[in-house]
């Protein structure tokens, strides 16, 4: 299971300020604020529910999207990592929660659900069994960041599509 991408859901009704996205980035890579080598930003915020402001990193891309309409802070794991799928979605999980506090504390009005995000696998070859690989996944990374268990929903149950899981803890 590699390939594995976070999308934290912005906080509704959050207006994201695209042109502010930049500039931080552009700091970001020449301070080395996040692990790993960062390479360069990309802005595609004028597409329409496109992939919004890009940071790309060797090992990654963290981006703020507005993919299906939905603002949200979003971690790409672009190369293989070594571990167990739990581990290898807690460190996903983490790199954009990390990165998006970050980005939190940069611009004060951009907020995003922590607790509210997607998980999907960004590899072609998945396979049927990947998605209940993810799902187990997903169970231990709730128990582990929220001490509780989640609530998850495929977010789409076309099998052309990518395996998509929307979480939020129970309760």
């Amino acid at each position: 299971m590699d390939h594995i991408n976070v999308k934290l859901f912005a906080v509704p009704g959050t207006r994201v300020p695209w042109p502010d996205l930049i500039p931080i980035f552009h700091r970001w890579i020449r301070e080395n604020v996040l692990e790993g080598t960062l390479i360069d930003v990309a802005d595609y915020a004028h597409v329409p529910d496109g992939p919004g402001v890009l940071l790309v990193a060797h090992d990654a891309i963290f981006s703020v999207d507005n993919r299906e309409g939905q603002p949200g802070f979003l971690y790409n794991q672009r190369t293989s990592r070594s571990g167990s799928a739990i581990d290898k979605l807690i460190f996903a999980y983490d790199q954009a929660a990390n990165a998006a506090k970050l980005l939190e504390q940069e611009l004060p009005a951009l907020r995003f659900q922590h607790d509210n995000f997607e998980v999907f696998l960004n590899d072609r070859g998945t396979t049927a069994d990947a998605g209940s690989v993810l799902t187990a996944a997903v169970e231990a990374l709730c128990v582990e960041r929220f001490g509780s268990s989640c609530v998850t929903s495929e977010a789409s149950g076309d099998s052309r599509h990518l395996p998509r899981f929307r979480v939020r803890p129970a309760g």
